[in-house]
Order: C-alpha cells, then structure tokens, then sequence
C-alpha cells in the first residue's frame, strides 16, 4: 500500500507557474509508476504526467513544453512544476500510484490517488 499526500495547489494568473508535489509513504523507486491527473468540472479524469520507476517519462499533448515532472528520492516525492499556464488548465491535480505485482502466472495491480489539490488559473 502507500499513501499520497499532493501540496501546492493554489490560485494563479495566466501566464504564471505553480509546483505541486506528492508525498508518499514509501520508497518511490519501489512504485512502479508514479504521475498527475487533473479532472476538471464536468470532464473525466485525464492524465498530466507520468515518471516510471526506470525514469520513462510521459506527457500528455497539451502539457508538452509547459510541464516538467520529476523526483526526489530522498523526500519520496514526485513533483510537477506547471508554467506558462492557461485558464484550461483549471482542474483539481491528483496524484496516482501504480503498483504491479506478479507472481508466477498471476498479475495484480493497484491504483492509489492522492486526495487531490485545487489549480485555478485565471485570465
């Protein structure tokens, strides 16, 4: 198990930077992946940014340029430095964990969230 605890949250104008970060109760190298999603009012969730254990990195098309995810393994956090932002990037930001587990032929996997924290960005 782990728990994720996202800070950074906060209300900035367009145009304007902001870092979130995500603190988890265990060894990040020991998740297999770690990411941001953001879900806006009325949309689905959707993913931001996403760092492997192995240190792939992923963005989603819209964040390309403008975010940059990255790692603390002494504070086992995962942190996501946001600028140039826009209104549209207006969303709660939560924190996932993805933990992938086998054992002979069987497979489980886990999804952990953080409790998410507020971005408003406005023009």
């Amino acid at each position: 198990q782990v728990q994720l605890v996202e800070s950074g949250g906060g209300l900035v104008q367009a145009g304007g930077s902001l870092g979130l970060s995500c603190a988890a109760s265990r060894n990040i190298f020991s998740i297999d992946a770690m990411g941001w999603y953001r879900q806006a009012p009325g949309e689905e969730r959707e993913l931001v940014a996403r760092i492997t254990s192995s240190g792939s990195i992923n963005y989603a098309e819209f964040v390309k340029g403008r975010f940059t995810i990255s790692r603390d393994g002494a504070k086992n956090t995962v942190n996501l430095q946001m600028t140039s932002l826009k209104p549209e990037d207006t969303a709660v930001y939560y924190c996932h964990a993805y933990i992938q587990n086998r054992k002979g032929w069987d497979t489980w996997e886990y999804n952990y969230w953080g409790q998410g924290t507020q971005v408003t960005v406005s023009s």
